[in-house]
């Protein structure tokens, strides 16, 4: 936990502005405001003040132009710069141009090969950039910010596809111009998030000098985004009860005006997916109806239990689940729980509130849960997650979706559109790239505003769990919001998506996304569940420690194939260029004892036969890979041995092929391992 003291300091320092706006002052937009608006919980409950609107630049596919013209599901996102600027004798290709006052709050980028070149910052048409990156990379360079307000990307290379965000807010007064040179030419992605303010709103230009004056403060912002601090509540209140199927309990909440400052939902570690899907929250706020969704969903897990740590919400795997949206209401507010399955749920919920000042700047949180299966793709296609009428600023989402084949599901982008306009302000560059990462797919990661909280394979197939909540890049709406993702994969696919809607809005917003209780109870019985043998280890997530030569080794989608019909939809794919091959491979024991090992493989008609060693033990008898067609090889038992070090390390080496194959083809494919007692 943060200390005492620190959380005093900040407090502290933003009685100032504060201050300022309570006596009707136009405050001074500097990097120390926006840092302290970024670790304030209830800096997004009001309406913001000085007023802004939230934009993107980023790499998209220029080729899109309107839903109704060709190219609108065009999918070349790199390299497309706005133009090229000649600048004293470079050619500095341009990402972002546009006036102020303003100012950055999210710089995404990644890039699949070198990063060799220059990234400069241009700041109130000066000639000089206030910022050099020495490489299309935001960690480097002088400003030498640490995380996670520079994050890198999961599985990232100096050298190779990877990338990193800067959430460091970068201010300016009259303009802001970033630009790209490079000798060469490889793939750039980008995506840059920028406020724009009215005219005559006082800002004042980012400095690195600033960033070291700052920094103690800096510092302290990085430590509170990772460990967010607690509420103190002047009244919590409480609901302890096992809730039967069918049943619904409510949770009166005192009069206001106060605020929910922090809703913990405490239910058994051992709850399914299922009885999670089919609890749900629902909230009502001076009348209107601000919540309805499931509350794995809610809570940024998607289906299931999985842990979560972010700055607005966290879940533990010990059945703990806190959110920590600021909720107020004027008068009066109840929260409900309501159990749409047929299983009791033992629950513990906790409201914590405390006197909120309602002022006309003051709004209610809303999230809905937009649920839909059977969305084949293709065709393309745009899904909405969901669409607003009214007054308010989006604060994030949560898409937790089901992927029955082994391969990447989410090329599409998303396209949002603010206040009826002709064409979405903020046009994206992918789904990963959205949700604060690149270079699909990739494992379970946090960090404070993204994350994934769920994959069940590397491969992406079965269930996975998204999401991204927004702070200084929350997007103010004076009219209308509609939020939309393309449905573009590898492959062809039946996807299942449920997307949950964070917002801020007044009174009298509504959604096009109504309660659906009967998909939610629907998943108790009928969530699916990837195809998997009993007890397997997939081959196609083991770490490869060592081969022979450069021949390929990696996963494989088995849906051109039936899928179904392999574990997970997936296998371990090795193409191997002559007799001799090797590749080993390190599977984890699960204790000391010995284990018999049982081999699933596959046959091919250009599949070699196959000898393998077990931490150097050798296997007698060989595996012939031929057969006519790709095809489920039956078990093959590798023997018992015991682990050494924890771990059984599988060398398969290539012993020749098969007459019957025609050719000397040494291909070969491993599907899943069981460890058996002997």
């Amino acid at each position: 936990m943060i200390c005492r003291l620190t959380i005093c300091a900040i407090a502290a320092l933003l009685l100032a502005p504060l201050a300022a706006l309570q006596a009707g002052a136009a405050p001074t937009i500097t990097l120390e405001s926006l840092l302290l608006e970024m670790v304030d919980p209830a800096a997004v409950a009001r309406w913001p003040q000085p007023e802004f609107t939230c934009r993107q630049a980023s790499s998209y596919d220029r080729a899109k132009v309107a839903p109704d013209k060709p190219g609108w599901f065009a999918n070349q996102d790199q390299n497309q710069f706005i133009r090229t600027d000649q600048i004293q004798g470079r050619n500095e290709q341009v990402l972002l141009d546009t006036p102020g006052p303003g100012c950055m709050v999210r710089f995404w980028l990644t890039t699949d090969g070198n990063k060799n070149g220059r990234l400069r910052i241009y700041l109130d048409d000066a000639a000089e950039p206030v910022v050099v990156f020495p490489a299309y990379d935001l960690l480097r360079g002088v400003l030498n910010i640490a995380a996670p307000l520079a994050q890198r990307h999961p599985g990232y290379r100096p050298d190779g596809n990877g990338g990193n965000t800067l959430y460091l807010p970068i201010p300016y007064a009259r303009h802001c111009k970033v630009t790209w040179e490079e000798a060469g030419r490889s793939a750039r992605f980008y995506q840059i998030n920028y406020r724009t303010y009215a005219p005559g709103t006082q800002v004042e230009t980012f400095n690195p000098a600033t960033v070291e004056a700052l920094r103690p403060a800096i510092d302290r912002v990085n430590k509170t985004l990772l460990t967010p601090p607690e509420a103190a509540p002047l009244h919590t209140c409480r609901m302890v009860q096992d809730l039967p199927g069918g049943g619904t309990a409510a949770l009166d909440l005192p009069a206001g005006p106060q605020a929910v400052r922090q809703l913990e939902l405490r239910v058994p570690a051992e709850s399914t997916p299922g009885q999670l899907r089919s609890l749900v929250v629902q909230m009502n706020a001076d009348g209107e109806e601000t919540i309805w969704c499931p509350v794995s969903d809610f809570f940024g897990s998607g289906v299931g239990l999985n842990p979560v740590q972010s700055w607005y919400r966290t879940v533990r795997s010990d059945g703990t689940m806190t959110c920590r949206w600021v909720m107020p209401y004027q008068k009066e507010a109840h929260i409900t729980l309501t159990n749409l399955g047929t299983q009791a749920v033992k629950l513990a919920l906790h409201a914590s509130i405390s006197p909120w000042s309602w002022d006309d700047r003051s709004m209610h949180f809303h999230a809905v849960w937009h649920h839909e299966a059977n969305l084949k793709t293709p065709p393309l296609r745009d899904w909405n997650y969901a669409a607003v009428c009214g007054r308010g600023v989006y604060v994030g989402d949560t898409l937790a979706l089901f992927n029955p084949v082994a391969t990447w599901y989410g090329e599409g982008d998303e396209k949002i559109w603010v206040d009826g306009e002709s064409f979405p302000s903020h046009m994206g560059t992918g789904t990963e790239d959205y949700y604060g990462f690149s270079y699909a797919p990739k494992p379970v990661h946090h960090t404070p505003f993204c994350g994934e909280p769920r994959t069940d394979h590397p491969s992406t197939l079965g269930h996975n769990t998204l999401t991204r909540t927004r702070n200084l890049d929350g997007i103010p709406f004076q009219r209308s919001f509609q939020f939309d993702m393309e449905l573009i994969s590898w492959a062809p696919t039946t996807l299942t998506y449920a997307a949950t809607t964070y917002w801020y809005a007044f009174a009298g917003a509504t959604s096009n996304i109504k309660p659906q209780p009967n998909a939610a109870a629907l998943a108790l019985a009928e969530l699916p569940v990837a195809p998997h043998r009993a007890g397997a280890i997939e081959c196609e997530t083991l770490p490869i420690k060592a081969r022979s030569g450069d021949f390929f080794v990696g996963p494989q989608d088995m849906a051109p194939f039936d899928g179904a019909r392999w574990s997970h939809g997936a296998q371990l794919l090795g193409k191997a260029r002559a007799v001799g091959d090797w590749v080993e491979i390190v599977v984890p024991a699960p204790d000391t004892a010995p284990r018999q090992l049982v081999l699933y493989a596959t046959q091919a008609p250009d599949y070699a036969i196959l000898r393998f060693t077990i931490n150097g033990q050798p296997v007698a008898a060989p595996f012939d890979g031929y057969a006519p067609a790709v095809q489920p090889a039956p078990a093959f038992d590798l023997g018992v041995c015991e682990p050494r070090g924890g771990v059984f390390i599988i060398r398969v080496a290539v012993a020749g092929a098969n007459p019957k194959s025609g050719g000397a083809r040494y291909f070969f494919g491993l599907d899943c391992l069981t460890l058996n007692t002997p």
